[in-house]
């Protein structure tokens, strides 16, 4: 990896408690390189969220990631990604009683004006309707769309390459493999809590705003609200942070997105579960949305995976791993940390074991995934100035690795957004 800069195959690095520091120094080593890979996954996790799921410990072990940060007992699994949920939209329509932001269309049930809501409680009990009806209305069809496959495109190859599909007499798509697993990737919840902390705070807690005035400048994208946008993004504890006020409303949303999707029925006598997994949708799903409560302006990009809010991570990487310490992530089938280093915070080999220890800390505390570019803001304006001399420039975009020059304007703007952390 070091040595050949290669786009394709792209490699992870899976890191037990039994694996040798040198291992994982020399994955640091290529980290350091800034072409965004290898991506670390923490191999005693992914075990226990496959336990977890009903899965042997044998297969288990035998099992990992693949795709971005999904958990499969390989060669005995049909894990299946059934489509992404825009999380921070669904707050959007319990803000608007059901209706879209931006086009003013009813989609959602009527859970009430916003403006009426007493409490932060009662908004959240529309937050939580709104998920449920999304929620349903999203399996729903999905289960549909499982008895198509099953009937109209089956896989035979795929189906004589996995385990207890010849056994079973049934396809890979219909419930013939071991395990079978449908995951719905839930997107933005740095966005969406972020926007909760910043209506607890601003409008309930201590009354400096009123929902009427907070509704009017998210319609109007703050234009004429410059001032309340600034309170929101500047005056709001914000996840990401080591801040309980922020971490605790994540955990809340994190709690409500799992009693909502796991454990549901799909059609193969199996169950649904969550990853935290946004791949790009996070910068599509970002325009399908009007202004946040954060301070976000309509249409751009919303957090991705579980990764806090572009910019809003200020006490560095430590609060940030520390932050998402709190999430149960063995309660899920994967989550994706994005990090964007400065070059300068790992020109050492110091430097490198203090990532190791980094890495280290947020695994023994059951974190899931974590990846890296190590470049800075000067680079990527250069690269998008004068293309043709940065041909070979590699970020991390996803799950994946990509040429900078080569994605159109939005992910690189949503890369350059990240925040540029330092090592203290």
């Amino acid at each position: 990896m070091e040595e050949l800069t290669l786009l394709q195959p792209q490699t992870s690095v899976h890191i037990s408690q039994e694996t040798p520091d040198r291992f994982v120094l020399a994955a640091a080593k290529v980290i350091r390189q800034g072409h965004g890979y290898p991506s670390l996954f923490n191999t005693d996790a992914v075990i226990m969220e496959q336990v977890r799921m009903g899965k042997s410990v044998e297969d288990a072990r035998q099992g990992g990631c693949s795709g971005c940060i999904e958990t499969g007992a390989f060669g005995k699994e049909a894990y299946i990604l059934t489509g992404y949920l825009n999380v921070p939209k669904v707050l959007e329509l319990a803000l608007n009683n059901g209706r879209d932001q931006l086009t003013g269309k009813q989609i959602g049930p009527q859970t009430g004006e916003a403006e009426r809501c007493t409490s932060f409680e009662d908004l959240f009990a529309a937050f939580s309707t709104q998920l449920k009806w999304v929620v349903d209305l999203k399996i729903k069809v999905n289960n549909y769309i499982e008895r198509m496959y099953a009937r109209y495109a089956p896989a035979p190859f795929l189906s004589v390459v996995i385990h207890d599909c010849i056994e079973k007499g049934q396809d890979y798509y219909n419930g013939g493999p071991r395990y079978n697993t449908n995951y719905i990737q839930c997107c933005g919840i740095g966005t969406v809590t972020d926007s909760l902390s910043a209506i607890k705070t601003h409008v309930f807690d201590s009354q400096a705003v009123s929902m009427k005035d907070l509704l009017g400048a998210l319609q109007a994208n703050f234009a004429g609200h410059e001032a309340l946008r600034l309170k929101l993004w500047n005056k709001t504890p914000f996840f990401g942070n080591d801040d309980d006020r922020a971490d605790s409303l994540m955990q809340r949303v994190y709690e409500l997105l799992f009693q909502t999707i796991d454990g549901r029925p799909n059609t193969k006598g199996t169950t649904y579960h969550i990853n935290m997994l946004s791949t790009t949708c996070h910068v599509y799903f970002g325009k399908m949305l009007g202004a946040s409560a954060n301070g976000r302006l309509a249409h751009w990009p919303e957090s991705d995976g579980t990764s806090p809010s572009h910019g809003a991570d200020r006490n560095g990487p430590t609060a940030v791993i520390k932050s998402l310490s709190r999430m149960d992530q063995l309660k899920s089938g994967g989550t994706l940390l994005n990090q964007r280093f400065l070059p300068s915070v790992l020109r050492t080999d110091q430097d490198l074991t203090t990532l190791m220890h980094l890495v280290r800390t947020y695994f023994r505390a059951n974190g899931h995934h974590i990846q890296f570019n190590v470049v800075d803001t000067d680079t990527l304006r250069q690269a998008q100035a004068n293309p043709d001399e940065y041909r070979n420039l590699l970020v991390r975009v996803a799950g994946y690795s990509d040429y900078f020059v080569d994605l159109d304007l939005d992910h690189q703007e949503e890369i350059i957004r990240r925040t540029a952390q330092e090592l203290g």
